[in-house]
């Protein structure tokens, strides 16, 4: 006890919380380590770079939370691009499903100004680039929200409904809306499962084209495309509506119902996407771990060939590996949203280092897997949804600065 309690003390030294005393112990025996991505592997400070609009291409400048720097340029002809219908539609339908604020705030070591979101960090550079084109957060509360049905793990999309009566246009400048339209609703989340349901796409003057199944091809290409540049991938799509779908007086309707009655017949308006930079020193820790036989694996919710980037940028994967046999959707180890046997399940979290796609669910099966192989499993992570596999981890790591109550409860170190 005595030599442990000298552990947590040079532990705190390192900027290192020992929750649980007996933890100190089990690091030094960990031989895997599962790993959170955003705001573990990375900084979580994203930045919009690129956008697709009314089936174009749109390089976005500038770096961080400032929306005067920078500015929207056409990706083939470098043309100014920030009134072009598409880019203003796209990202005033995006910014109508945020609850992220930006603001200015003063730093108070160097007393000097500067740009912070507040919220979601996935919606931060959605909220920057609107900025950029000339819409601000308050640009709401002339779209009066009658519904939101936020994100889950399990729906991988956000979903509000706005009142848009007496509007002909979504903005000056922007998409038609159908007359008679009083409700506009935009879903917001990850490409291939929003696709499923958009029977059709904006194109650049504004009209529309059915959504076929080659459409969807080329509009999955350009979402591989940016993947493979590690960048993460939001799709926008819309709906205008002259009623609600659904019996607004019917209190037993569950969100699911409603969700599932906003989310048909939607049309595809734009992609965003995102770069989440590496935090420093992450690439050299990977090393370091595998140099001492400890493997390093990384469970994402982002798109598989995002997670494939990420993983090579932080030394996780490397060039001569198979993709194929070391990264994986985890959608695998559910096949019919049944968890294989634990056979099957082992021999392939036996081997696998990067897991795209996956539900908090999945986390906790992935450590469970590894302790059946006689493995001490560490979790590292930061948000609620690492919580369950943070407590069930031989020992679990939650981050201090950005780590929410949840995860740090859960944990034994912060």
């Amino acid at each position: 006890t005595i030599s442990l309690s000298i552990g947590c003390s040079e532990m705190v030294e390192k900027n290192v919380l020992v929750r649980k005393l007996a933890a100190v112990e089990t690091l030094g025996s960990a031989s895997v380590i599962c790993s959170d991505k955003t705001g573990t592997l990375t900084e979580g400070k994203m930045t919009m770079v690129k956008m697709f609009a009314g089936g174009v291409g749109y390089t976005i400048e500038g770096k961080g939370f400032d929306p005067t720097e920078g500015r929207i340029h056409r990706a083939d002809t470098q043309a100014e691009a920030g009134n072009d219908l598409a880019v203003k539609s796209s990202l005033l339908a995006a910014l109508l499903c945020c609850n992220t604020t930006l603001s200015k705030v003063k730093d108070p070591e160097t007393g000097e100004e500067k740009y912070e979101p507040k919220g979601n960090s996935s919606e931060a550079p959605i909220v920057v680039a609107a900025r950029k084109v000339g819409f601000s957060e308050d640009v709401s509360s002339e779209y009066a929200r009658v519904l939101e049905i936020p994100f889950s793990s399990s729906r991988k999309m956000m979903l509000t409904v706005s009142d848009v009566s007496c509007r002909s246009e979504l903005c000056p400048g922007g998409m038609p809306i159908e007359g008679g339209s009083k409700y506009f609703t935009v879903c917001k989340g990850a490409p291939n499962f929003i696709l499923d349901y958009c029977s059709e796409q904006l194109v650049e003057d504004g009209g529309v084209q059915e959504m076929t199944e080659d459409a969807k091809a080329k509009v999955l290409h350009v979402v591989d495309d940016y993947s493979s540049m590690a960048l993460r991938v939001l799709a926008i799509a819309t709906r205008s509506m002259p009623k609600l779908p659904f019996d607004v007086d019917d209190e037993d309707l569950t969100t699911d119902q409603k969700f599932q009655a906003c989310r048909s017949g939607l049309r595809l308006v734009g992609l965003v996407a995102s770069i989440d930079p590496d935090r420093d020193g992450v690439p050299e820790s990977v090393e370091l771990a595998r140099g001492a036989g400890i493997r390093v694996v990384m469970i994402t919710g982002d798109y598989l060939k995002t997670a494939i980037a990420i993983a090579h940028n932080v030394k996780i994967l490397h060039k001569e590996e198979n993709e194929e046999s070391a990264a994986v959707d985890c959608a695998t180890l559910r096949p019919n949203d049944e968890y294989l046997p634990h056979d099957r399940m082992d021999a392939l979290t036996s081997s696998v280092r990067v897991f795209a796609r996956a539900r908090p669910e999945d986390k906790l099966e992935i450590v469970k897997s590894l302790q059946r192989q006689g493995l001490v499993t560490a979790m590292t992570g930061d948000g609620v949804n690492d919580a369950p596999a943070l407590n069930q981890a031989n020992i679990g790591v939650a981050m201090g600065i950005q780590g929410t109550e949840v995860a740090k409860g859960a944990s034994d170190m912060i």
